[in-house]
């Protein structure tokens, strides 16, 4: 029922949009594969959501330079849950943007989360920096700040406040520099550091960069429970080369013992809609080792 008034909304605010001028949009992506799986017990397939979404975004110019910025995201799985589980939070906030830069307020990723940019070439799938790395943190309770750019550099900050007597507020800090989708600039480079977010402490240091028509990145990352005070170091490496229509990738990711595997390529069928095919392969010092086998379309609207 929820998800049906939900869709009902979007609806009528579209057909709105239609008769005024356009300061906010709808927009999302549905990406679904077929994925064969295979975590110890033995193969089997399934039909996978990969993070589809849909959302409202929008700006609003306010008197003063400042303009008023939103934005209102949910994760859909039209692969398998048909409930109430079939809708969840993604980013959603309120904010003002002017000469001081950006302030927010609401659910948000944290500034580690998005200095990563666009380094994490499986983001979404089962090897998606997650897999193995603390850190990838969607936040309520977040008052966010990004900075204008100074010569490349902008600073971003979170703070996580306590929402409870007996918890502790947490905070995450980045420095970035360049563009991260590499149009701008051919390079990309970030220091981003976690304080007891989620009960981990973590520093990642991120850098991408174009070699002819290469893409190649790196990523380092140490990570600390706050609780036991045990340390986990790690690294990952990434490779995209396009050609025509396809773009062909590959990245491994390590944790200690722990490490995983990834290739694959998107084939472009145009503008916003693409066909992709992958492999993932895990070893674990501490679980069964995962393999993982998937092809899927995906379109953005």
């Amino acid at each position: 029922m929820f998800a049906k008034t939900l869709i009902s909304i979007a609806l009528a605010v579209s057909c709105v949009a239609t008769a005024q001028a356009k300061d906010w949009e709808i927009y999302g992506k549905i990406n679904v594969s077929a994925q064969q799986s295979d975590e110890g017990e033995g193969s089997f397939g399934e039909l996978k959501s990969n993070a589809s979404r849909f959302g409202i975004q929008g700006d609003y110019a306010l008197e003063d330079g400042l303009t008023l910025i939103y934005q209102l995201e949910w994760e859909v799985d039209p692969a398998d849950e048909a409930d109430e589980k079939n809708i969840k939070s993604r980013n959603q906030f309120i904010g003002l943007k002017g000469a001081f830069g950006t302030v927010t307020a609401g659910r948000h990723d944290t500034a580690l989360k998005l200095s990563q940019g666009k380094l994490d070439l499986f983001n979404d799938y089962e090897a998606d920096l997650k897999s193995l790395w603390k850190g990838e943190n969607r936040m309520s309770d977040s008052i966010a700040y990004s900075s204008p750019s100074f010569q490349g550099f902008k600073l971003l900050l979170t703070h996580v406040m306590e929402d409870d007597a007996d918890a502790k507020s947490a905070q995450s800090y980045a420095v970035v520099y360049g563009d991260e989708s590499l149009k701008e600039s051919d390079w990309y480079a970030s220091i981003a550091m976690d304080s007891d977010m989620k009960g981990y402490d973590a520093s990642r240091a991120t850098v991408q960069f174009k070699v002819a028509d290469f893409k190649l990145g790196a990523m380092v990352q140490q990570q600390e429970a706050v609780a036991t005070g045990e340390k986990s170091d790690g690294y990952m490496a990434s490779l995209a080369y396009p050609l025509n229509n396809w773009e062909f990738k590959t990245q491994y990711q390590t944790l200690e013992d722990d490490n995983g595997i990834s290739a694959g390529a998107d084939y472009k069928l145009g503008k916003n809609t693409k066909l992709f095919g992958w492999y993932s392969s895990f070893d674990f010092d501490s679980k069964v080792d995962s393999d993982y086998l998937a092809v899927g379309i995906e379109h953005k609207f």
